[in-house]
């Protein structure tokens, strides 16, 4: 297993709705979104930053906004929750990312202004 993590630009305020989650509010700042991919990283990484698809996973949602742009991709070999609990930053949004974590992530989206 792979693991990435996305350097996440919000330019404005942001009120969307995220999947079955609810409606959440990103204040303008800096994220961090950490995933991993059993195989195929680059391509799960192209779909990430594309901006025409079907939104699936709950970074989709996020990042189908205009001022939401990525600005970094960082690729890992430590293990996907490892690598987001050593990653510092505010939870905004619990269950984000990480509705079926088993290693007690409360969100794999973390706010760094």
């Amino acid at each position: 297993m792979q693991s990435y993590q996305l350097v996440i630009r919000v330019s404005e305020p942001v009120s969307l709705t995220v999947g079955k989650l609810g409606v959440f509010e990103f204040p303008v700042g800096e994220y961090i979104y950490t995933g991993s991919a059993k195989r195929h990283l680059e391509a799960r990484i192209r779909r990430h930053l594309r901006t025409t698809k079907t939104l699936k996973w709950h970074i989709d949602y996020l990042l189908a906004h205009p001022a939401v742009a990525v600005v970094d991709v960082i690729r890992s070999t430590v293990p996907e929750c490892e690598l987001n609990q050593q990653t510092a930053g505010e939870i905004l949004i619990p269950r984000f990312g990480a509705s079926d974590c088993r290693s007690g992530c409360i969100s794999h989206l973390k706010y760094r202004k």
